[in-house]
């Protein structure tokens, strides 16, 4: 039987809090095959298309973020939390189950007319990930996909990033939190 992206993927019950179930994707970086299939899989609706930089999310959408630009020829720019980056950043409040956060980008990582492609491990409820885009758009770049490894359908996450005109493309879902 072929194996799927979601069958490389673990789930840890109760982690990080009682009654999460937890979708471990170390699992999936661990395996050669399984993380190819991911990265390639991830890029395969944005073949042909222009692509100017990959944009990862803070912290699991490094790994995918830095192979997909790697496989693409293309600079990688990574989204941090508040303070992790050492020069000039733009910043961006957004919410969380539990409050707030802030993302941070260079002020300089991309450049005005910039195609950019969103990469992160997870979708949930989007918070993160429209953070991110609003960072990309304040700095005159535009996105042409959100590729994520994991969807969380009943979170509310695709509806939220597709009621914003994002083109959002996820290799497997998983019910529940």
């Amino acid at each position: 039987m072929t194996k799927t992206v979601k069958d490389y993927i673990r789930t840890i019950a109760d982690f990080p809090h009682d009654g999460i179930l937890f979708r471990d994707v170390t699992t999936l970086f661990d395996d050669p095959r399984g993380f190819r299939m991911a990265v390639d899989q991830l890029l395969l609706p944005y073949a042909g298309q222009r692509i100017d930089k990959v944009v990862a999310l803070e912290a699991r959408g490094f790994i995918l973020g830095g192979a997909i630009a790697h496989q693409l020829s293309l600079g990688f720019v990574p989204i941090r939390k508040k303070g992790k980056l050492p020069g000039p950043t733009i910043a961006q409040d957004y919410k969380l189950e539990y409050g707030e956060a802030v993302m941070e980008m260079h002020d300089d990582a991309l450049a005005a007319g910039e195609k950019v492609l969103l990469v992160d491990d997870l979708l949930a409820t989007g918070g993160t990930a429209e953070a991110g885009i609003k960072l990309i758009e304040r700095l005159g770049a535009s996105v042409v996909g959100c590729a994520f490894v994991i969807d969380l359908p009943a979170l509310g996450g695709r509806r939220r990033l597709e009621g914003m005109g994002m083109n959002v493309h996820c290799l497997c879902e998983f019910d529940g939190l």
